[in-house]
Parts: structure tokens; C-alpha cells; sequence
């Protein structure tokens, strides 16, 4: 779950990322088209390794991620904010709790519609995991791409590979609106 306190972090980041300008206000609908299919291109790359006889695990995990990384840029387009080089991965995931939580949650409230008391819990922790699996899957990506281990259980290939295709899923329904 993203705490309260890590909800303000991101908005204080947020905040001091436009005045130090390494997120800028702009659209750009080429860019975000590219995106969207660098993060198609990336989903399917990862399902085909892992249908593969080599299961080279870590280029799962970072095809993955970047599939990810891909769509969270185009939905951050589409809402008038363009990450910059330096330090984008973070910029993405601060913006990402930001900006776009809410409007997952509220998505999701649409989507369970017919689950009438339980929906907001539904919803805000559905949403909250599908924003926190960008985190996670940052952290997963540096540490196995950087640090080189030699064994990566399949397992944690085919989560990256389960988070990254749910949460494209649900950043496409946001660009769809």
C-alpha cells in the first residue's frame, strides 16, 4: 500500500521536479503513440521469452519494467507532463502517485460497479498496488540489471511480467478517456 506520508513525499517531490524542471509542462501526441507502442512492443518481447526454451529471466524483468515505464509516460502526455532525462524513472513514479492514483481509483470504481460496499476499499487498494508495482518493479530492474546476479527465479520474471501487463491494461483505459 502507498502510505499518506509517502503520498506527500510525492507531492512535495512533484512539486520541486517542475521548478527544477526535470518534469515539464507539454503534450506531445507522436511521443505519446510511440510510447504507448514501445510499451506493446515491450509486453509482447517479455511474453515471448517467457514462452521461449531460454528463460533469460532478467531481460523479463526489464522488458517488463520498461513496458511499464513506456505507458506511464504516455499517460503522463496525455496529461500535459513531460518527464526530462535526468532521474526520469523516479520523476515517473513520483508523477504516477500524483497524478494519476485517483484517476485509477476512480476507474476502478466505474469497473466494479456492482460490488456496492466494498468498492472503495476494492478500488484504492487495487489502485495503490497497480501505481506501487511501478516502484517495485524500479527497484526489481535496478537491482538485477546493475547487480548481474546470475540466478533469477522464474517466478519474479513472470510477476514483473503479470504487474507490467495489468498495469498498461489500466493506463490504456486512462488514455482511452
Amino acid at each position: 500500500m502507498i502510505s499518506e506520508k509517502r503520498k506527500k513525499e510525492a507531492e512535495r517531490n512533484f512539486r520541486r521536479y517542475l521548478e527544477e524542471g526535470l518534469l515539464k509542462k507539454g503534450t506531445n501526441d507522436i511521443a505519446k503513440e510511440k510510447y504507448i507502442e514501445n510499451a506493446d512492443i515491450s509486453l509482447r518481447t517479455a511474453n515471448e521469452l517467457i514462452q521461449g526454451l531460454l528463460k533469460p529471466h532478467i531481460w523479463v524483468i526489464v522488458i517488463s519494467y520498461y513496458a511499464m515505464f513506456y505507458i506511464a509516460n504516455a499517460i503522463l502526455l496525455k496529461y500535459g507532463y513531460k518527464t526530462r532525462d535526468k532521474i526520469a524513472h523516479k520523476v515517473t513514479n513520483e508523477a504516477l502517485i500524483v497524478l494519476i492514483l485517483d484517476k485509477i481509483k476512480k476507474g476502478l470504481l466505474e469497473d466494479y460497479e456492482t460490488i456496492q460496499q466494498d468498492a472503495l476499499e476494492i478500488a484504492n487498494a487495487k489502485a495503490e498496488s497497480i501505481v506501487e508495482s511501478y516502484s517495485l518493479e524500479l527497484e526489481k530492474r535496478s537491482r538485477f540489471q546493475y547487480n548481474m546476479l546470475e540466478e533469477i527465479k522464474e517466478n519474479k520474471a513472470q510477476t514483473s511480467f503479470k504487474r507490467a501487463t495489468e498495469f498498461v491494461f489500466e493506463i490504456k483505459k486512462l488514455l482511452r478517456e
